[in-house]
């Protein structure tokens, strides 16, 4: 919806800090309102690495929205399910996604960096989108009439001004350690080192659904099919303090614990390899004047149960109607108070509390005595034979995001 012939728009135009998925999204989003947007990127392209890889329905919700749902289901593919079991591979219990048949708004996988690169596909139909990369973002100021950041590129520093300033740039957000300090991130890290690595194994010959969460206090894992030729994102934990090369030797012995059938090195090919630390931490504020934070800019959590990506898909769509209406003449500026009020009271009411729930079950919880103990595998049980109770447990924990 466009302002009215009579009716100059509420704002000229946006810059968004970031030209990853998130950032990709929300420019998309506001282009099809006919809002200008500027992106800009420190990096020479769109990143690569090996990232979150599932989008559960609040996600889909918005991708479909914006016009990419459809692309996203035949690049990618739709998980049958989810199991969590003994390291023995013993399932204690499958949740189907198949109970939400094939709408449009069923989980589906596919890496990050491709639904990157699919995002870019769909922004090139817009001329009010302009993206570009090398231009890190070194400085940042406001006033009552616009915002500013201070970029360096390859042609020499320059300012970039725009009505809203919106970090998209990550969990070493510029936007954000400008707005609040570079140690200002509110929460806390894990005490657990992880291990993420992309990994060719013939998981279905043992039996294993496309996502399998392993419960026990030495090698808990996951396992899930990301694509549709047999890559598998393998997740772990490790001990703390050791170094990456230390991680590496550890490797295969770790693989050979873990994994069914107990893998020598040559029975799989290793794609990917990535220690990382893994956070709970929410910003103080969302918004600060004309300036604006969304997705792992504004918050983090640990990746098991894929709830920081959903969020952050979520933030943008949020964000994006905000903006819209201011654009649209439909709502004044304390709307953008409301994006702060509410994204962060979802972070604080769902996803930190499922997110920790989900990591402490798999490396804190008795194999033997999880399904006794833990009220939602107790839930998902119960949904094993009850398919309407499994339709609204489906609905009740990814809708709520929203």
């Amino acid at each position: 919806m466009s302002p009215s012939a009579t009716q100059a728009p509420g704002f000229k135009d946006v810059i968004i800090v970031g030209a990853g998925p998130s950032g990709l999204l929300l420019a998309l989003l506001l282009a099809q309102a006919g809002i200008p947007v500027t992106i800009l990127d420190m990096q020479a392209d769109l990143d690569t690495n090996p990232r979150a890889t599932h989008y559960s329905t609040p996600a889909m919700y918005e991708l479909n929205r914006a016009g990419v749902g459809d692309d996203l289901r035949s690049r990618g593919f739709m998980p049958d399910g989810v199991s969590w079991r003994k390291l023995d591979g013993t399932r204690l219990v499958k949740v189907h996604n198949h109970v939400v048949k094939d709408h449009a708004t069923r989980m589906t996988c596919l890496p990050l960096d491709q639904l990157g690169k699919l995002l870019r596909e769909h922004i090139t139909k817009y001329e009010g989108i302009r993206v570009l990369f090398d231009h890190k973002v070194v400085q940042i100021d406001q006033n009552a009439d616009e915002a500013r950041v201070d970029v360096e590129t390859p042609s020499g520093r320059k300012t970039f001004k725009a009505d809203y300033i919106i970090g998209c740039d990550g969990a070493n957000s510029q936007i954000r350690r400008s707005l609040f300090g570079d140690w200002e991130f509110p929460g806390k890290t894990w005490q657990y080192q992880i291990v993420a690595t992309n990994t060719y194994y013939n998981f279905e010959k043992f039996g294993w659904d496309d996502s399998n969460f392993i419960i026990h206090p030495e090698h808990w894992f996951m396992a899930a099919k990301i694509t549709k030729d047999g890559l598998w994102r393998v997740t772990y934990g490790e001990e703390s303090g050791l170094s990456p090369e230390q991680l590496r030797q550890r490797q295969p012995e770790k693989f050979r614990a873990m994994l069914p059938g107990h893998p020598d090195p040559s029975d799989y090919k290793l794609v990917n390899f990535s220690p990382y630390k893994i956070h709970q931490r929410l910003a103080k504020s969302m918004r600060v004047g004309r300036f604006l934070l969304a997705a792992d800019a504004a918050h983090l959590c640990n990746p098991f149960g894929g709830m920081g990506l959903t969020g952050g898909i979520v933030d943008v769509g949020n964000l994006a109607d905000c903006l819209i209406g201011i654009y649209t003449n439909q709502a004044d500026t304390s709307i953008l108070d409301k994006y702060d009020e509410i994204r962060r009271a979802k972070y604080n009411e769902v996803t930190d509390p499922i997110s920790s729930s989900n990591l402490v079950r798999l490396c804190e919880s008795d194999p033997e005595k999880a399904l006794e103990t833990d009220k939602f595998l107790q839930l998902a049980k119960r949904a094993e034979s009850d398919e309407l109770f499994a339709q609204q447990l489906m609905s009740v924990r990814h809708l709520k995001s929203r």
